[in-house]
């Protein structure tokens, strides 16, 4: 018998000495500790313990984004001793990188470099997803306040200590006091009767009834002891990017909170293919896909709650809208049927579900979410159609999300169709050499004057344009650390107008004319923006940059331009941009570029959160529920990666602005270089209006 244990004992060491061993890391800033096992990428070690290093490539060593800086030497605050041994040496992928692109001074590509030893870890500003400015404007108009769910509080006469009893004593009341047959009680009302019945009850008692309404009739969905008159919903637009929610007084339909965060999802993977790809490689990764967004949603609302000093007992209706990966994600299904042909729904019906089903801390809550309209058109683009109503419209409307994935809705009264564009993460900054989000210190507008060819450019956080004689100063405070999404759709924009662009996007050698313009490898770079005392880095716009920018306008002005000739080629009248990148871009440059079709510009107009407008309407009405139901199973669905046509208006829609569309309201507004520009700054240059500046 002792022999036979000492064998396992020693079969159990003989093991443990054959596991790699785990060594402990700190990451700084932010202090978080994490155990990594001997081999893991610094990368997957961050990602583990939810620090904050941005990744965009999915841990391919391409993007760059997640470089770190290792911190060699005794740590006594943690008791630490990180030392050159404890992380592998720069490899191919990391040289290669260095070469092409350039890194951080002391940095390493956290996907690339592995874990030996201890080790602390520096995660610098230009590695961290940092907070966007987060649009939270809604849009109610002409909605009549039609609750889901009402508060109705019954004096129940009697003690009841059988739930039988009591529940029938609450169905009794109702129907008195209120007039109100009970079809039936859910089973979190069920649950709520049953601990009622193991208290006491001193005489009568009152009790609040939560009430959700359908068309069976009236379910009983909650049941709290004593008078609760606070009746409050949550709203919540679950973007890839960002989460915003805004908290509500279903009462009067007033808004009491709004707040927006970085969707955590972030650090799985910058764009939904990404997150997908997470999820099909890693065995854990579609419950930390569920996971980081149910405990984000669950603060964002907890901090809604205290700043308007409400109790979570008091949330009875939440509303999420999202993009089909995000509604899975957050649903708890799987999310790799998204991510590959025929793109399947798990389902194409709305959701109604408790709160605690999903992990969120509200116990009487319910939670709606609407039909997602096909595998790449999610729920949010339905809850746009309700914000903006296309179904109503006498003439074409064109309603554009221009986001990682542009969602497309195209159509009149008679007929909608809608399409998604895999755009990618360009337009918000990543892919771009010196991109960023749209935090203080981004470049957002650019002008180029057409004679001298110098920039002008405006930094968010700072109120001037650099040409003002206060800009130097007042800059300082927050330098400029790269552009944004709106900046370098303007950039590009004015480097064609102003002629040191060709049509096809190649940047010209224009070193002749301007010290702006200079040699980078094989092709040509534009300098934006110098760094003077204090004021941030050296801005290019490169060649690759623009390519970047190409390849996402031609696929969501390919996506457009299919549904159009779906709808039997009627050019839109009426264009309305969505979504907080499209409440930032200029719609004449966003037309210049070709992102959009021709129109009077007087007819695109900028609707800001039309998802989150949505879902408060889902929130707020029941009959607006009922209205999106009946809406989205008519709506045509286009899978652009199923179509042959999609590639042809794809290569046509490379050029600026198009290599065959006309553009006569376009043409109104700004004069186009002529076609096709000369190869030579000296030809390419000729008198054009002066760039215009708001």
């Amino acid at each position: 018998m002792v022999e036979g244990v000492a064998a396992v004992l020693a079969q159990a060491e003989e093991r443990e000495s054959e596991m790699p061993p785990v060594h402990r890391i700190v990451f700084t800033p932010s202090g978080l500790e994490a155990e990594a096992v001997e081999g893991s990428t610094v990368l997957s070690v961050a990602q583990a313990a939810q620090v904050d290093l941005d990744s965009v490539c999915g841990g391919r060593g391409v993007c760059g984004r997640c470089q770190f800086r290792p911190s060699f030497g005794a740590f006594p605050k943690w008791a630490v001793q990180s030392d050159l041994q404890s992380l592998s040496g720069p490899g191919s992928s990391e040289v290669e990188y260095q070469a092409r692109r350039g890194m951080l001074t002391g940095a390493r590509l956290g996907c690339q470099a592995t874990v030996l030893g201890p080790l602390v870890v520096d995660i610098p500003a230009e590695s961290q997803a940092h907070a966007p400015v987060i649009r939270k404007e809604i849009n109610v108009q002409g909605l009549s306040l039609d609750a889901v769910s009402m508060l109705r509080v019954v004096t129940v006469p009697e003690i009841h200590s059988d739930s039988g009893a009591l529940e029938q004593a609450i169905t009794e009341a109702l129907t008195d006091e209120w007039g109100i047959a009970v079809h039936h009680y859910s089973t979190r009302a069920e649950k709520h009767i049953e601990d009622l019945a193991t208290g006491l009850f001193q005489g009568e008692q009152a009790l609040t009834a939560q009430i959700h309404r359908s068309a069976r009739g009236s379910i009983v969905c909650a049941v709290r002891s004593g008078a609760h008159v606070d009746h409050i919903g949550v709203a919540i637009d679950l973007g890839s990017t960002t989460i915003a929610a805004h908290l509500l007084d279903l009462s009067r339909g007033e808004v009491l909170a709004t707040n927006g965060v970085m969707n955590p999802q972030i650090r799985l993977g910058e764009d939904l293919m990404s997150r997908v790809s997470y999820v099909m490689m890693n065995p854990e990764g579609a419950d930390q896909l569920t996971h980081v967004v149910r405990d984000s949603i669950s603060a964002l609302v907890l901090g809604l709650l205290a700043e308007a000093d409400h109790r979570a007992e008091d949330v009875t209706d939440l509303v999420v809208v999202g993009n089909p990966v995000m509604h899975h994600s957050f649903l708890g299904f799987d999310v790799v049927p998204l991510g590959q042909m025929p793109f399947d729904l798990a389902t194409d019906g709305s959701v109604l579900t408790d709160a605690e089903e999903v992990s969120l801390p509200l116990p009487n809550a319910s939670v709606y979410l609407p039909p997602c309209i096909a595998g790449h058109v999610g729920a949010d683009t339905a809850a746009a159609i309700l914000a903006e109503a296309p179904y109503e419209a006498s003439k074409p409307q064109l309603l554009v999300d221009v986001g990682t994935n542009a969602e497309i809705v195209f159509g009149d009264k008679a007929t909608l169709y809608a399409a998604s564009s895999p755009t990618g993460p360009a337009f918000e900054g990543a892919q771009i050499t010196h991109g960023q989000r749209a935090v203080p210190g981004a470049i957002e507008r650019v002008r180029i004057a057409r004679d001298s060819l110098e920039p002008d450019i405006k930094v968010v956080g700072c109120e001037y344009w650099s040409s003002h004689p206060e800009f130097p100063t007042a800059i300082k405070e927050v330098g400029i650390t790269g552009i944004c999404g709106s900046g370098i759709i303007e950039a590009i924009a004015e480097l064609f107008l102003a002629g040191l662009m060709t049509a096809e996007g190649v940047l010209l050698d224009s070193r002749a004319v301007t010290d702006r313009v200079i040699a980078d490898g094989r092709t040509f770079s534009y300098v934006l923006h110098r760094p003077g005392d204090d004021d941030g880095l050296t801005v290019l716009i490169t060649q690759a940059d623009v390519r970047a920018i190409q390849l996402a306008k031609a696929a969501l002005r390919a996506g457009i331009d299919l549904l159009v000739e779906q709808a039997g080629g009627v050019s839109p009248q009426e264009i309305r941009l969505a979504g907080a990148f499209g409440a930032q871009i200029d719609p004449m440059y966003a037309m210049v570029l070709g992102l959009i079709p021709d129109c009077a510009l007087g007819d695109v107009v900028a609707v800001g959160n039309a998802a989150g407008s949505g879902a408060v309407r889902l929130l707020l009405s029941q009959a607006e529920r009922t209205l999106i139901e009946r809406i989205v199973p008519d709506v045509v669905k286009v899978e652009t990666a199923l179509e042959e046509r999609f590639q042809e208006l794809f290569v046509d829609a490379m050029s600026f602005p198009h290599a065959s569309a006309a553009h006569p309201n376009l043409e109104k507004e700004v004069e186009l270089p002529s076609l096709p520009l000369a190869s030579t700054a000296t030809n390419s240059r000729r008198r054009r209006r002066p760039a215009r500046k708001e």
